[in-house]
Order: structure tokens, then C-alpha cells, then sequence
């Protein structure tokens, strides 16, 4: 499956609604399996500008009601931004405006600045994690669920409508702790940034497979996806490994067919911003891939 990220700024500014709309609509128009919006509060670093992005859950809901086909999906929400039973009551509402098309993407969250800025607590972020999964998975399996954590309480909560269906959850994760956590809970896992499979890569499957033999769990239930950077001319490296495709439609085309050789499902395209210029590159790259 071949997928585009909709919703993301630059230092030069962040899209507003109707540029986001009309993206996903022409996405989807264009054959693109799925849309993924990212959830970041603010972003920047030494090598980029500070700037933002509209929160990932509004997006989200907009995009649900704008499109009809294509998967909807978080790269992915940080569990430690929402309360998680209200996290897992806002996913069961957009899976349903979406018509059960939501993949619900979560991880722990990495930047601390957005953290201190917005008065979220930036430590123990995976003991956080843990304990966020433990109340929304349940809640999306129709449960009712009480626990009595460390840093989250629920007493005796159920999502009322209930789940229309058990929402299939992607963790992005690679330490032992969160690999572990994906083996419990996760129908999908991500691994980003990258642009061709490499070494790097099949170290990271690797540790995936051992968690997941750890958990007594079959690698064949979990399916992998892969967030691909698309070159797009800004000098910084966004992978932090050099690691990127050019915006060609052949070349992310053979790179899919790689990617597909090595047992990924799903990969999400980026460009850190997607333009209308490259949805219709990814389009025609989906195209030649699934042509052969």
C-alpha cells in the first residue's frame, strides 16, 4: 500500500485547511492508498526554522469527512498529548465519520521542546506509554477498563457508542522496551526515515524479532510499514542518515518494488511538505509498482 502525509509545515509556513483539503482529495483521487497526518505541537531545530503544524485529531476528523476511500492514519499521535481514554474515545469517533477507515498510529514522543512548551512532562515518556496502551487498547477491543496507574486513572470506562470495529493500532518504536509493547498490542509497526532498504533497516527488523519471539507472537500477524523520505530540495537531512529518494516517479517506483521484496505492507511517503506536484509523482510511482 502506498501512502502521502497531507499535513505538514516549514519554516515558510504551514498549509492551511483548504490546502490540506485539497491534497488528501487529490490523493485520493489519484489512487493513493492511504493519508497520514503527524502530530507535532511545534517543530524546528538548528538546521529549520521553528514552525508548526495544525493539531493532528481536527485534521484528522476534517479529513474524515472530505474523503471516502483511502486509509486514514497517524505517523503517529504521542499518547503523553491526551488523556489516553479520551484519546481512544477520539479515535473511535473519527473511525466512525471515516466509515472504518482509521489506522490509529501511536507512539511516545521525541521532542522535547514541543513538551516544555506546552507543559507536557517529558519524562518517563515509555513507562507513560505503557500505561496509555493498557487503557486504550481494551477500550478499542468494546472493553470496559479500570486501571489505576502511576501517572493514569480510569475507573470503570467504556466508549459509549461503542467501537463499529477493532481499530487496528501502528506503534512506532525501536527500543527493547517499545518493541516489547509492540508485540502486545500493535497490528502494524513503523519504521522512519529511511529511502531504499538497507542494513540499518534489517537491524531493525531484526530487534523486531526478537521481541516478537520474546512474546511467544508470529511475525506473520504484525504487518510493517516504512515511512520513505522524498528528497524536496530543503538542505537539511531529515533522516539524520542522508538517507532519501528523489522526487521521481521511477525511482520511488523501484524503491517500492524493494521495499515489497523485503515483506513491508505499507510504505508513507514524505517530502516534508507534500505539494500537488508531488502527489501526482507518488501517483504515477504507485502506478508503475503495482503495473510491475
Amino acid at each position: 500500500m502506498v501512502a502521502t502525509i497531507v499535513d505538514e509545515g516549514t519554516g515558510a509556513g504551514t498549509p492551511d485547511w483548504p490546502a490540506v483539503r485539497d491534497l488528501a482529495v487529490r490523493g485520493e483521487a489519484a489512487g493513493m492508498d492511504s493519508l497520514w497526518v503527524i502530530d507535532h505541537l511545534v517543530l524546528g531545530n538548528a538546521d529549520r526554522p521553528e514552525y508548526g503544524l495544525h493539531e493532528a485529531i481536527s485534521i484528522l476528523a476534517a479529513l474524515a469527512a472530505v474523503t471516502t476511500s483511502a486509509e486514514l492514519g497517524t505517523l503517529v499521535l504521542a499518547t503523553s498529548f491526551r488523556p489516553p481514554a479520551v484519546l481512544a474515545k477520539m479515535a473511535a469517533t473519527i473511525d466512525r465519520i471515516s466509515g472504518q477507515r482509521l489506522i490509529l498510529g501511536l507512539g511516545c514522543g521525541w521532542h522535547q521542546p514541543e513538551y516544555d512548551a506546552f507543559g507536557f512532562p517529558f519524562d518517563h515518556r515509555v513507562g507513560r506509554f505503557e500505561e496509555a496502551m493498557s487503557i486504550i487498547s481494551p477500550l478499542l477491543r468494546g472493553d470496559r477498563v479500570t486501571v489505576d496507574g502511576h501517572f493514569y486513572q480510569v475507573r470503570d470506562c467504556v466508549l459509549l457508542p461503542p467501537p463499529p470495529r477493532r481499530i487496528p493500532i501502528l506503534i512506532a518504536g525501536k527500543g527493547e522496551r517499545m518493541l516489547s509493547l509492540v508485540a502486545q498490542h500493535a497490528d502494524q509497526w513503523n519504521a522512519a526515515w529511511f529511502g531504499r532498504p538497507n542494513a540499518r533497516y534489517r537491524q531493525r527488523v531484526a530487534d523486531l524479532h526478537r521481541a516478537l519471539d520474546a512474546a511467544g507472537r508470529d511475525p506473520a500477524t504484525l504487518e510493517i510499514t516504512v515511512g520513505v523520505e522524498i528528497d524536496n530540495g530543503d538542505p537539511a537531512d531529515r533522516t539524520g542518515f542522508g538517507e532519501h529518494l528523489p522526487a521521481d516517479a521511477g525511482a520511488i517506483a523501484d524503491a517500492l518494488h524493494e521495499w515489497a521484496a523485503e515483506g513491508v505492507g505499507h510504505v508513507q511517503l514524505n517530502a516534508g511538505p507534500t505539494d500537488a506536484r508531488l502527489v501526482d509523482v507518488y501517483a504515477e510511482a504507485a502506478a508503475r509498482f503495482r503495473a510491475g
